[in-house]
């Protein structure tokens, strides 16, 4: 078995990448910060790192590991990480979103594309999993649903939310077998349904009341620029809803492609996360 850093162990990916990888019986390293590898399955090793100082990964990377998992937490982009992996492993597995490709003298738009282009000129085979929007941001409701109502825009906008689970399982099936190098993975959910939809479907998995209220965009732009603090993310996101709202968000067959079987619906994520919402 392989040496296998997993770097982003305690995200909501990385901690499936992580258990699913020991369980296999994969010798597995997480880079950590501060208490994080209190958290670790047993068995696993954490090493601290820290990916603003590229240097801290040298002994995370150090002996033996011939495959990384890349999560990138929205920090600045430092080469010098991409540049020590490729010293000393073979294949990395980066967890990206549903980005275009860029040519070389392209502009960035967001840091996802910068460092899959530095992973294209590494010389380290690369699988891009490149995940549509999560099933966890639904956890943005919860107050709401203890509430009784959801109040958010766009009610019909459908999506085709994933379940972490089969991002994880992807990433692992890329990191341990060969013949994934140079694929960009996107994972979607099976289908896609409406925000209107996905309140309904929490109420009756939790067993609930659950009312659904339509909020006006310009109402929702202040309250969400409020909680997310990025004015500019808020109107990407509320660009994207509207469009959902006109043509449904992708799906795509890729869990069924690269795991042989479905992808895990909204309905079996809200079961394994009842406890989150209550």
């Amino acid at each position: 078995m392989t040496t296998i850093l997993v770097i982003g162990a305690n995200g909501s990916v990385g901690r499936h990448v992580v258990a699913s990888l020991a369980e296999d019986g994969h010798e597995v390293r997480a880079l950590v910060r501060g208490t994080a590898k209190d958290t670790l399955p047993a068995g696993v090793e954490a090493v601290r790192g820290d990916l603003t100082v590229p240097e801290s990964l040298e002994p995370a990377l150090a002996g033996g590991v011939e495959a990384v998992y890349l999560m990138w937490p929205g920090l600045p982009v430092e080469p010098g990480v991409v540049e020590l992996i490729a010293r000393h492993a073979k294949r990395v597995v980066y967890l990206s979103a549903d980005v275009a490709d860029l040519a070389d003298d392209e502009p960035a738009a967001v840091f996802h594309q910068e460092i899959e282009r530095l992973i294209r000129r590494s010389g380290l085979d690369w699988t891009f999993v490149r995940a549509i929007d999560f099933a966890g941001n639904l956890l943005a409701w919860a107050d709401q649903v203890r509430a009784g109502v959801v109040r958010w825009p766009y009610g019909r906008a459908r999506r085709s939310l994933v379940h972490e689970k089969d991002i994880a399982d992807v990433a692992v099936r890329a990191l341990t077998e060969d013949g994934h190098h140079g694929c960009r993975y996107v994972v979607t959910g099976p289908e896609s349904l409406s925000h209107a939809e996905l309140a309904g479907i929490i109420g009756e998995e939790l067993g609930v009341g659950l009312r659904w209220e339509e909020l006006a965009p310009e109402p929702a732009r202040e309250q969400l620029t409020a909680a997310w603090g990025n004015a500019a993310f808020v109107d990407s996101r509320l660009r994207a809803w509207e469009s959902f709202t006109r043509e449904p968000e992708r799906v795509t067959d890729t869990v069924e492609r690269v795991l042989g079987r479905p992808p895990r619906d909204v309905r079996s994520w809200v079961r394994d996360h009842a406890a989150d919402f209550r």
